[in-house]
C-alpha cells in the first residue's frame, strides 16, 4: 500500500538516491557531463539539507512500506525543482497524487501564485503536458543542463 507525506531531513538521503538513480536512466543521456556534474551537486544530500533547513525547499515523497518510491520538490512554494518516480512505480498516478500535494499546498496556504513553473528535462516534457502544463519559451541550456520551461496555470 502507498502512502504519501512531507519528507523530513532524515528521508533526504533516500531521496537523493532515488533521484540519482531516476535521473541516471531517464535523464543523463539528455545532458552534457558538465550538466550531469551539476545536478549532481544539486541533489547532494548536504545540498538539499541546507535547502531543506533554510525553508528554500519542501519536499513530498511516496512511501511503500518505508522505501521512498516518488518525490516532488519545491523552491518558494510553486516551482517544481525536483519530481522523480522509482521506474518500478511509473503508470501508477503516483506523479500524480504528488502533483496534487503541491497544488492542494498552494491552495491551502492562500498563495496568490495561481501557477506552478517547472524547468523541465527533454524526457519529462510529454509528462508535464499531461498534468496540464504548457511550454512558456524555447528548450534552453544553462551549465550544461537541458531544459524547457513549463508553466501550469489554476
Amino acid at each position: 500500500m502507498l502512502s504519501y507525506r512531507k519528507l523530513v531531513e532524515a528521508d533526504l538521503k533516500e531521496l537523493s538516491e532515488l533521484v540519482w538513480t531516476v535521473f541516471s536512466e531517464f535523464v543523463a543521456l539528455y545532458y552534457s557531463q558538465e550538466g550531469i556534474i551539476n545536478y549532481k551537486k544539486f541533489i547532494d544530500p548536504e545540498h538539499l539539507k541546507d535547502n531543506f533547513n533554510s525553508g528554500n525547499m519542501e519536499f513530498y515523497g511516496c512511501f511503500e512500506e518505508e522505501k521512498i518510491v516518488g518525490v516532488i520538490a519545491v523552491r518558494q512554494i510553486n516551482h517544481i525543482c525536483l519530481f522523480f518516480i522509482d521506474k518500478n512505480y511509473h503508470g501508477q498516478g503516483i506523479a500524480k497524487k504528488l502533483f496534487a500535494l503541491v497544488k492542494n499546498n498552494i491552495v491551502n496556504n492562500n498563495n496568490t501564485k495561481k501557477y506552478i513553473t517547472v524547468n523541465s528535462s527533454p524526457y519529462a516534457v510529454k509528462i508535464y503536458e499531461r498534468l496540464g502544463f504548457n511550454a512558456i519559451d524555447e528548450e534552453q541550456v544553462k551549465d550544461g543542463i537541458r531544459f524547457t520551461p513549463m508553466k501550469y496555470i489554476f
